[in-house]
């Protein structure tokens, strides 16, 4: 049990580092095309559009802050290639079938008292009210045992 409760857990920190990825690959996109200014890739296709300066970053620091951002995506995809290959092998499938199988006999088996326990219940409880019944019939009179 505390074998697959570790096993969920490097689940969990796993789908916690995706969501970090996808939001730094948004965060990524987000100041790219944000921060960037408008170059002139073709001799064929002129530019249409200006950016104001103070729109767009200085070219060494649109380089620097690109790096980083590479550099944040290469980090957070190894950590999660690392708990990738720290997940557990899949069961071969005759043992996982096996596993479920006496794990529903122990259900039908905890069932069963269940329905014996009721049944014990309600049989207490007609015998209680019998009793209950018996007495005050007969309040004045004497007490019959009930079985």
């Amino acid at each position: 049990m505390l074998q697959e409760l570790s096993h969920m857990d490097r689940i969990t920190q796993l789908q916690d580092e995706i969501q970090r990825l996808l939001t730094i690959m948004s965060s990524t996109i987000a100041y790219l095309t944000a921060r960037s200014t408008f170059l002139q890739v073709s001799e064929q296709i002129p530019i249409t559009k200006i950016r104001n300066p103070d729109k767009y970053d200085p070219p060494e620091l649109f380089e620097a802050n690109k790096t980083e951002l590479v550099q944040d995506l290469i980090v957070k995809a190894k950590q999660i290639e690392y708990l990738i290959q720290s997940l557990p092998v899949p069961e071969p499938e005759q043992q996982q079938a096996n596993r479920l199988q006496a794990l529903e006999q122990q259900m039908q088996d905890a069932n069963e008292e269940y329905i014996q326990a009721v049944d014990r219940a309600k049989n207490l409880h007609r015998k209680i009210s019998e009793f209950l019944r018996t007495m005050l019939d007969n309040a004045d009179g004497p007490v019959e045992t009930v079985r």
